[in-house]
């Protein structure tokens, strides 16, 4: 997977429950409609806790990460087929 760190701008429904599911994405101009979140996990930076998530929009693999401590998303990775 290539590492990307990039800000990215994301649609994400925030369910009850401290649920959330990233729907699109855009990166490079382009807005990737996620079709499948195949991995999810937390992990802790400092006080804040981030949200992980691996999706695809069909073709390409994506890592998604939240930072709930700015309310942030940055795209960490892609691996493009």
């Amino acid at each position: 997977m290539q590492r990307i760190a990039e800000n990215i701008k994301v649609a994400a429904v925030f369910a009850p429950g401290s649920k959330v599911k990233p729907v699109w994405f855009e990166w490079q101009r382009r807005k990737h409609a996620i079709t499948e979140t195949s991995y999810f996990w937390k992990d802790r930076y400092g006080d804040a806790t981030r949200l992980h998530f691996a999706v695809s929009d069909g073709s390409n693999l994506f890592e998604l990460m939240f930072d709930t401590s700015d309310q942030n998303w940055t795209l960490e990775g892609v691996e493009e087929r």
